[in-house]
């Protein structure tokens, strides 16, 4: 089933507009806060751990006999607490490639059916309708759950927020590998190289040569396609896909979507050839 949903093209009659929407709305720090930049991972899969932790003790507690106030305090616990995840999930979700965010649509939707069902728990415990607030619940458990099995799918099947850079180091060989000719490189352009079957993306800044894993960590951009600019005093690298940018000196990501460094290589000149090693 979740094959055909990577291929129902009528999906995007509803996601082309929302990913336009989210990326007119969340821009800039506040986009790279939601990606997770500052983490060094993706904030989403961070927060969710709060709703997801308060509405299954509310499903237990609900259970036991005179504890009406915890699960009405764990209920807008976990509700105020969906929120933000919401925000950075489709922060994130907005950058995916088509497939995935058509996954990621019914993911979100689900989740948001089951964030409308704790609200409305919330409202009937508060109101003192206890009873109608646990079957709310309940129903929002069963949405939250299915929300969580497409959000494995996204991850673990198609990959997404997942560094896609990392695994092209375990394909390095041990020791200096050659790259290319010093004078092929042009200063102030990307250069594309290759190890084996890694791509590497070399560049020649104020004479300093520097060579990071060339597609980049979260939808493999060709990053010798891309474009060197000044970030604060630092020469950095911009992915032509999603504008994702990597500090040159040490791989830093400064802007994602993007949240994992891009990894970076040794490099040194023998003979006239750039050479390059595992950091």
């Amino acid at each position: 089933m979740l094959d055909r949903l990577e291929t129902a093209n009528w999906l995007d009659r509803v996601g082309d507009p929302l990913q336009r929407g989210v990326q007119a709305v969340l821009r800039g720090r506040i986009r790279d806060v939601l990606h997770g930049v500052w983490l060094g991972h993706p904030l989403h899969p961070a927060l969710v751990q709060l709703p997801i932790g308060a509405w299954l003790s509310t499903a237990v507690v609900d259970a036991l006999p005179g504890a009406d106030r915890t699960a009405t305090v764990l209920t807008g616990v976990g509700t105020a607490g969906a929120l933000p995840a919401v925000a950075a999930g489709l922060n994130d979700w907005a950058s995916l490639s088509r497939e995935q965010r058509r996954i990621g649509l019914v993911h979100a939707s689900v989740n948001v059916v089951a964030v409308g069902l704790y609200t409305g728990s919330l409202i009937a415990r508060l109101s003192g309708n206890h009873h109608l607030g646990r079957r709310l619940a309940y129903a929002g458990l069963a949405g939250s759950s299915l929300g969580a099995y497409l959000g494995g799918h996204l991850s673990y099947r198609q990959a997404a927020a997942v560094n896609q850079a990392e695994a092209f180091l375990r394909q390095i060989p041990e020791g200096w590998q050659d790259l290319c000719a010093q004078d092929a490189l042009a200063e102030g352009k990307p250069f594309r190289a290759s190890i084996g079957e890694v791509p590497v993306v070399v560049t020649r800044t104020d004479g300093a040569v520097t060579a990071m894993i060339g597609n980049c960590g979260h939808q493999t951009g060709p990053l010798g396609d891309g474009e060197l600019i000044n970030v604060d005093g630092a020469e950095c690298l911009v992915c032509p896909w999603h504008g994702s940018t990597f500090r040159l000196s040490d791989g830093v990501v400064l802007h994602g979507p993007a949240a994992s460094d891009q990894p970076l290589l040794r490099t040194r000149e023998v003979g006239g050839r750039i050479q390059a090693s595992l950091p």
